[in-house]
């Protein structure tokens, strides 16, 4: 049996440096203004949640906040799914 596949690949061309068209909004991390914004917004519209609703929303909004979106409209598109 040929030993062909501890060779290097030599068919597929070699890869250009990817151009990023633009940075990436978030760093991966909140701002303490975001995390306070968050823990006010959990306040006001948690009371009616058990535990895993109330996870579960801030999960989301965590997630769509480190992409740049505001409290507001990460509410927004969480409400409307």
């Amino acid at each position: 049996m040929p030993d062909h596949y501890d060779a290097p690949d030599t068919e597929s061309p070699p890869s250009s440096p990817k151009k990023e068209s633009k940075p990436k909004a978030s760093s991966g991390k909140m701002s303490d203004a975001q995390k306070k914004a968050l823990t006010k917004h959990m306040d006001k519209v948690g009371k009616d949640m058990s535990a895993s609703e109330k996870k579960s929303h801030r999960m989301k909004m965590m997630s769509r906040m480190r992409k740049g979106m505001s409290v507001a409209k990460a509410h927004k598109d969480i409400m409307k799914k």
